[in-house]
């Protein structure tokens, strides 16, 4: 059965006009009358019950529109498939990167570029929680937040690193030579918080309430370096993941780990339950390669 007679068949019965689907198509109204005739002829068997000007299918009609659709849209969808196979050669894929998690993903930034250069790779910094949003409307293919993502929100979710989260304060603050802290001791404690539209204090506020208390929050920023300025200053505790503990350079703060429970800064790849194109897939091979 060629396909092209059976997609000129299933617009024409949709459109119930040979003169309609012929615009549609962008052929002429003979173009249509002679393909569907053949389709006919083949099947043995007319689809098209012709009363003047109206259009109606025939029982068999009925059959092959219904079939002839599904055909089509098989049809599309491995049409979409072939092409995202060659997207991984060339192409463009949209991604979301968190500020706070941007740090983790220059060395897969790095790795992608090397083993796919002719993709380009659209990098849009928005806090996890926005990140989420876009991925669920479609706006972006594939992004980065940190666990548990909303719950309101159709998307699929697979971890890629788990930190330890660590409390930065000023000097003196806790008992010298402490290195842990328990979760229950900050409760009494003024704290520094990036703003709630980071994935990171959603997660943290719902670790408190399962805690049982609180947080008594003294200021909150966008910027994790502002955070570090302000527990410096005794403002208050700052909450940040080991990665950023590591990277500070002022040797008069005191940095103590979170335990009883650990609270884990859970970084995970966000996309929404539709297709995954191949560009998205091998940019998630690479990341599991590079970050283990």
């Amino acid at each position: 059965m060629d396909i092209r007679s059976l997609r000129y068949f299933v617009e024409t019965a949709r459109l119930s006009s040979f003169t309609q689907a012929a615009e549609l198509l962008h052929v002429t109204q003979s173009t249509i009358s002679k393909m569907v005739h053949q389709l006919e002829e083949e099947l043995g068997t007319p689809l098209f019950i012709r009363d003047g000007r109206r259009l109606g299918l025939t029982d068999t009609g009925r059959v092959v529109f219904q079939r002839g659709e599904e055909m089509l849209a098989t049809m599309r969808t491995l049409a979409a498939e072939v092409r995202d196979v060659q997207a991984v050669r060339r192409g463009t894929l949209s991604i979301g990167i968190p500020p706070m998690i941007n740090v983790l993903f220059t060395p897969v930034l790095k790795a992608f570029r090397e083993r796919h250069p002719d993709i380009a790779l659209v990098l849009r910094e928005e806090t996890g929680q926005n990140v989420e949003r876009l991925v669920a409307a479609g706006e972006l293919e594939i992004g980065m937040t940190v666990l548990p993502p909303d719950p309101g929100l159709a998307v699929q979710t697979l971890p890629v690193a788990s930190y330890p989260m660590w409390a930065l304060a000023a000097a003196g603050t806790f008992q010298r030579q402490r290195r842990t802290l328990k979760l229950s001791a900050l409760k009494d404690l003024p704290l520094v918080l990036l703003t709630d539209d980071f994935a990171l204090t959603r997660a943290l506020r719902r670790t408190f309430a399962q805690a049982g208390f609180e947080p008594a929050v003294a200021a909150q920023s966008g910027q994790w370096d502002w955070l570090v300025e302000m527990a410096s200053a005794g403002i208050g505790v700052a909450l940040l993941p080991e990665p950023f503990i590591h990277r500070l350079s002022d040797t008069s703060l005191q940095a103590v780990r979170i335990v009883e429970p650990e609270v884990p800064w859970q970084v995970a790849h966000v996309w929404s339950g539709r297709y995954l194109s191949h560009a998205a897939r091998a940019w998630l091979e690479v990341s599991a390669e590079v970050l283990g």
